[in-house]
């Protein structure tokens, strides 16, 4: 998402370099800060850097539309569930990127969905983020038992050395942990990309962060106009077609039957979308180079490769089984009123 740090993991360290970094003594960054500035708590009482005095904590930032933060959610929880009883506490903090992730029903939706159910710092009013100095979705940052932060890493990767250092520091505390790494399954959103194929980037909607949009017709911001089929776009180009404001934020649809064509090259397509109004549902249909889909269909997809969008989240759309390769993509939207956020890739 805007200012997240994707990019592609490390690969995994070798024994020599595991020792290497168990010799070495994490650097003292700073102090946990107070996470007062929470506007709610899920599934926890506030939590405070006293109360939470003796244990390892590790604050993870996120927001739950973040392609790069779902793809970092298995290691999160099954550091949760592997080191609770060792003494480590992991503290989400929900900072929101667009409107709807500051309403707190779904906020709660998408974390039970998602099997987070550790404790959860509500803070859409981004006084967390702020007290943090953070920048980043999803960003780690790891106290000791004193709660002074000894570690942090920015998005994607690193699982090893992130493990490694909870360990570590578990260790200084007098904890005996078990120095084998957990293992995740991933499915779905969760899945890390295909980063030797991946050439195309997190691409914007609205039109106050859009680029690449590449209409016969230009840009009519913050009105409705009505925009023609697209020609052949070049690589990361997009355009709709049909009725469409684009607004700052999202690209609106006013009448049944609008797309959107991108042109891109990645394993995976997503996109955040839902409907504008609370508690409809629009209808979608895919294609790829002019075809239907129906046999890379996306979590989020029918076989037929259509689908329905009812709330406003991330959207898994395709997920190519084949050899990767530069594609066009299309959606068609049978109803009006979706609101279509930001296309990710993976």
């Amino acid at each position: 998402m805007a200012d997240s740090a994707g990019g592609s993991p490390a690969p995994v360290r070798s024994v020599a370099h595991r020792r290497a970094f168990e010799d070495a003594v994490l650097p003292v960054e700073g102090h946990l800060p107070a996470f007062d500035g929470a506007t709610g708590w899920l599934h926890s009482e506030p939590l405070t850097p006293a109360g939470l005095r003796g244990r390892v904590v590790l604050v993870d930032f996120w927001t739950y539309t973040c392609v790069n933060w779902l793809r970092t959610l298995p290691y999160v929880r099954a550091w949760a569930d592997r080191y609770a009883e060792e003494g480590l506490t992991v503290v989400g903090v929900h900072t929101p990127e667009f409107g709807f992730e500051r309403d707190i029903d779904n906020v709660t939706r998408e974390a039970a969905g998602f099997g987070v159910g550790y404790p959860v710092a509500v803070d859409n009013g981004y006084r967390v983020w702020t007290a943090f100095a953070n920048h980043f979705w999803p960003a780690i940052y790891v106290a000791d038992g004193d709660g002074r932060i000894r570690y942090h890493h920015f998005g994607e990767g690193e699982y090893v050395m992130t493990e490694m250092a909870i360990q570590q520091l578990l260790g200084e505390a007098g904890r005996i942990v078990d120095p084998e790494l957990v293992t995740v399954h991933p499915t779905g959103l969760e899945v890390a990309a295909d980063w030797a194929t991946l050439r195309s980037p997190e691409t914007y909607l609205g039109h106050r962060q859009t680029t690449g949009f590449a209409s016969v017709r230009h840009l009519v911001p913050d009105a409705i106009a009505e925009y023609p089929p697209a020609g052949r776009l070049a690589l990361n180009h997009w355009a709709p077609t049909g009725s469409w404001s684009i607004a700052s934020h999202a690209a609106v649809l006013a009448e049944p039957k609008g797309r959107i064509a991108f042109r891109f090259q990645a394993r995976d397509v997503n996109l955040v979308m839902g409907p504008a109004v609370r508690g409809s549902a629009v209808g979608f249909r895919i294609f790829l180079d002019g075809e239907p889909v129906t046999t890379s269909e996306g979590a989020d997809v029918g076989p037929d490769g259509t689908g329905i969008a009812a709330t406003q989240r991330t959207y898994q759309l395709l997920r190519q089984r084949g050899a990767i390769a530069e594609r066009t993509f299309e959606i068609e939207f049978l109803d009006a009123g979706i609101e279509a956020y930001c296309f990710t890739f993976g």
